[in-house]
């Protein structure tokens, strides 16, 4: 999503930066508040009902603010890059906050990740849908629902590293944050980029166009022909099967 400046936001910029002017700051919130709504809308689209929308905004807007208080132009980076992670990383903080996910679903959740782990060292490769489900002793159906009950559930650190990637930590400036905080960070982004290569090529695709291209989970069931309930059953099968093979890997 990008927003188009208006006729003299580079000078509530100027006046803000330069001269800490608290209208201009304000105005800029104002301007830039469509980013919110839009991150809250893509975050919220997995969420159940019982997730309040205006939360998700409330929180977002924290994650707006700091990003104007934090932005510094001299990074060459357009002010959207930089906020849309920090507006994300308020939502999924608050999210964490409420603990709004049942218990049940934590365990459906962590019983497909052990599935995944156990059956990838079994067999040496990914496992099919069928494989899950046999091993899980439970239905193909009762998987589809196991997952569309967990999509909720994925919200997370590992869903904020993918949306994030190491972007943060390259803009914030030196000293910003712990040198290990920094090393931590990159050491899970390589090994995350290198897992994502290793996954079968529909999750690849799915995490590509969501996460890459930024397309809504109808547009990339238009895509490939499939329904959006089912791209969001292989999103979450796909950021499961990633922290089984980071917890695997010592990193998550």
């Amino acid at each position: 999503m990008s927003i188009v400046d208006d006729s003299d936001v580079q000078v509530h910029w100027k006046r803000w930066l330069g001269a800490g002017d608290t209208a201009a700051r304000d105005h800029l919130i104002v301007h830039y508040s469509p980013l919110v709504k839009f991150v809250a809308g893509r975050v919220g689209a997995g969420l159940p009902s019982s997730v309040d929308p205006g939360d998700l905004v409330g929180w977002g807007v924290f994650g707006l603010i700091d990003a104007v208080d934090r932005f510094d132009p001299g990074h060459g980076v357009k002010f959207e890059t930089f906020a849309i992670p920090r507006i994300k990383g308020a939502v999924y903080d608050g999210l964490r906050e409420l603990d709004w996910v049942p218990r049940s679903v934590r365990t459906r959740a962590r019983n497909v990740e052990r599935a995944f782990a156990d059956l990838e060292h079994r067999f040496g490769r990914s496992p099919s849908d069928d494989e899950l489900a046999v091993h899980l002793g439970i239905s193909d159906d009762e998987l589809a629902h196991w997952l569309s009950s967990i999509a909720g559930a994925t919200v997370g650190p590992l869903d904020r590293a993918i949306e994030t990637g190491s972007e943060p930590s390259a803009l914030e400036g030196p000293g910003s944050e712990a040198p290990a905080a920094v090393v931590e960070d990159r050491e899970l982004s390589a090994t995350m980029r290198s897992e994502i290569r290793r996954l079968p090529e529909r999750e690849k695709v799915v995490l590509s166009l969501y996460y890459d291209e930024g397309l809504t989970l109808a547009e990339i069931g238009d895509v490939l022909g499939l329904t959006a309930s089912r791209v969001s059953q292989i999103r979450t099968k796909s950021i499961l099967h990633l922290r089984s093979r980071l917890h695997s890997a010592g990193v998550a």
